[in-house]
């Protein structure tokens, strides 16, 4: 008998689905453009930029075939003014980035998820991060640590965000218990997939609780017509 699966992604299937990411590289050598089942990659000519899923850019840079250049999200001054946004809004995440206007023709179709959207690339938006952001961040400072002006900074600022933002997560779950909800705009899919645990939990949790006190008013008033009591005014109010 097969185990149940844990609901949604896994962060490793998150990771996973980040390599469809668009990223820029600087090629080394000459490659001609390659068949893919999600289209034809364009042809690699040294020294002009080109963009490429992450995986075969990753592939490349094992082969030190070509370089990857970080997107402007992904730099010192953009991850410094980002965190500085997360600190300063403590109920409130920092926007995601601005999606394309749609076209008004019905027979088009307007692309508005990864990997189509450029928010990996150089001509990415460096105010705002993408859905992938953590995982991919993990990934270059991994695999190209030497394509980064500090690395090590860069790193750091990296954690310190993360951490920032799965506080902000945790904190919503006071605001669950109060019946309330948890904005969840412009969170990463890794985020998502790491908290998800803690929050259903809760959920769950309150859902028992929620429940059990209805199946207790359910037995109590069900006693009550059986022996002829109709309860007091103050039991009423203290179950509202």
């Amino acid at each position: 008998m097969a185990l149940p699966l844990p609901p949604g992604l896994t962060p490793s299937e998150v990771a996973f689905l980040c390599e469809m990411e668009l990223v820029t590289v600087i090629p080394r050598q000459r490659l001609e453009s390659l068949q893919l089942l999600g289209g034809t990659t364009p042809a690699l000519i040294p020294p002009y930029r080109n963009n490429i899923p992450l995986w075969l850019a990753l592939l490349l840079k094992k082969q030190r075939r070509a370089n990857i250049s970080p997107p402007p999200w992904l730099t010192q001054n953009s991850l410094q003014a980002i965190l500085d946004f997360e600190n300063e809004h403590s109920s409130t995440f920092s926007p995601p980035p601005r999606l394309p206007p749609t076209s008004s023709s019905t027979s088009s179709i307007s692309p508005i998820s990864p990997p189509f959207l450029p928010s990996s690339t150089v001509d990415a938006p460096a105010d705002a991060l993408p859905y992938h952001w953590l995982e991919l961040a993990e990934i270059l400072l991994e695999a190209a640590p030497d394509d980064f002006e500090d690395a090590d900074l860069v790193r750091r600022l990296c954690r310190d965000l993360r951490e920032t933002r799965m506080s902000k997560l945790r904190a919503g779950v006071d605001v669950l218990e109060a019946g309330g909800g948890v904005q969840m705009n412009g969170v990463g899919g890794m985020e998502v997939a790491e908290g998800r645990s803690f929050i259903t939990g809760v959920i769950d949790g309150l859902r028992k609780i929620s429940a059990s006190k209805e199946q207790a008013r359910r037995e109590r008033e069900s006693d009550e017509r059986e022996n002829g009591y109709p309860g007091t005014q103050e039991e009423d109010e203290d179950m509202l």
